[in-house]
């Protein structure tokens, strides 16, 4: 973005307490890649808490010299003039190591993570009773990058008590529900079951496979029972009360780390109506795929294998390789710098897809305006990370009911006349939508020029 004014842009500098926070943080990254290399030069217990301590500690640092030395507000200063949040050189190195590690992460062989599986081997004993894997370790500094960044994203909005309130929930459902819980089932001998995701996000957990796989235990039933009251009861009854906010904004694993870590990428998100046309048909493709590979499945499992033949893993391995891994994670966080915080969410989550219908066709939430407070300054459609134009709502004294509004509430957030606001409708749920509040009028028509 170029500047045009007459003065030229201050460069943003960082004090001597966030230099030595950064020092921190580099000394840890800097000592996980030595151990990755190194192997068993190193004991893995002090070596792992050594690291994440300073991470930790590096992270607590800057933040507390960032947003509690000045008056509270959000700080967005200068987001278009930083290399990293404006698609500079920065931004395409951080997206080419970010892809790098998810396709290494998802197609490289276990053999090239051993070091770092060695190093989390004492907390996969702790937690899970066995030694440690690379989907272990990617889970562990998944969690731990969302409980830093969240505490970094309560104190941005620290004032807000709407954001400081999802972001303790997101952090919460992580820690407990997507790492901890299922780590205890296994050391408890059963299976591993993550509660936070569910068909058709989690598309394995709706498949023969899972069912047979769950049958093997004791809890197996259970465990089915739950994800199917959650699919088919849970997710429309929630999602006509609270919108689609409640799991993609409160409990959701992926919307945790795009709403924490991904919260200084949130404005590059592409507002255009081309963008929102290919996001429709992306994602409500990815959901009817989703369904016909699930039924196509079970059929074939009633045929006994008679549908597919030789080709049935065959046939739901792509999908999972082509959706699951390469969209969701490759894609999904590699390209944060770039396309934003939600692109996952946005394009291909058939999760998100399947609660955006709800959320449009029946559901008391939406973000209602006040047309005639708005200055179309543009900062709700700046910093909406689902690529929504909420200015335009704004100007129009409509309220948004949006398929793919997440009810981050960012936009309300930023607004400096308080034009929005979320809520829940009454009785008129189905009508608000369509409404235009606020009323224009030509000046001809008052006789106003005719004077």
């Amino acid at each position: 973005m170029q500047n045009n004014s007459l003065a030229p842009q201050p460069l943003i500098l960082t004090s001597w307490k966030q230099k030595l926070a950064l020092t921190l943080a580099g000394i840890a990254v800097l000592l996980l890649l030595v151990v990755a290399f190194a192997r068993n030069a190193f004991a893995p217990a002090p070596v792992l808490l050594t690291a994440l301590g300073l991470m930790a500690a590096g992270a607590v640092l800057f933040v507390r010299e960032e947003y509690l030395t000045r008056p509270e507000g959000i700080k967005n200063n200068g987001v278009w003039f930083r290399s990293l949040s404006a698609r500079g050189v920065w931004a395409w190195l951080a997206a080419i190591v970010l892809t790098g590690f998810y396709s290494v992460l998802y197609f490289g062989p276990s053999a090239w993570f051993a070091g770092l599986t060695d190093l989390f081997n004492p907390l996969s004993l702790l937690v899970k009773g066995k030694a440690a894997d690379k989907w272990f370790v990617y889970g562990s500094l998944y969690t731990f990058s969302v409980l830093v960044m969240g505490f970094k994203f309560g104190f941005k909005y620290r004032h807000n008590r709407y954001q400081v309130f999802r972001t303790i929930s997101v952090s919460f459902f992580r820690l407990g529900f997507a790492f901890l819980i299922p780590a205890f089932m296994q050391q408890m001998n059963q299976p591993e079951y993550y509660f936070t995701y569910f068909w058709p996000l989690k598309d394995w957990y709706g498949t023969p496979s899972a069912a047979k796989y769950f049958g093997g235990y004791a809890i197996g039933p259970y465990l089915l029972a739950f994800g199917a009251l959650m699919t088919f009861v849970a997710t429309p009854v929630l999602t006509y009360f609270f919108g689609k906010r409640w799991y993609c904004s409160w409990v959701c694993g992926c919307g945790g780390l795009a709403e924490t870590a991904g919260d200084p990428f949130r404005h590059l998100s592409d507002k255009s109506l081309k963008s929102w046309k290919i996001e429709r048909w992306m994602i409500h493709s990815v959901l009817v795929a989703v369904v016909l590979v699930t039924g196509l499945l079970w059929v074939n499992s009633y045929q006994k294998g008679a549908v597919l033949g030789a080709y049935s893993q065959t046939f739901y391995s792509w999908y999972g390789y082509i959706i699951g891994m390469a969209f969701s994670g490759v894609v999904g966080v590699g390209f944060y710098p770039l396309m934003g915080s939600r692109v996952w969410c946005r394009f291909g989550c058939p999760q998100a897809a399947i609660l955006g219908i709800f959320q449009k066709k029946k559901s008391k939430f939406r973000i209602t305006t006040n047309g005639g407070q708005c200055i179309s300054c543009g900062n709700c459609s700046t910093y909406c990370e689902m690529g929504i134009d909420v200015r335009h709502y704004a100007q129009r004294g409509q309220d948004v009911v949006r398929a793919s509004c997440v009810g981050c509430g960012i936009c309300a957030a930023v607004c400096p006349r308080g034009v929005l606001r979320l809520e829940g409708a009454a009785a008129d749920v189905d009508a608000r939508a369509t409404d235009l509040r606020t009323v224009h009028v030509r000046l001809e028509e008052v006789g106003i020029l005719e004077q």
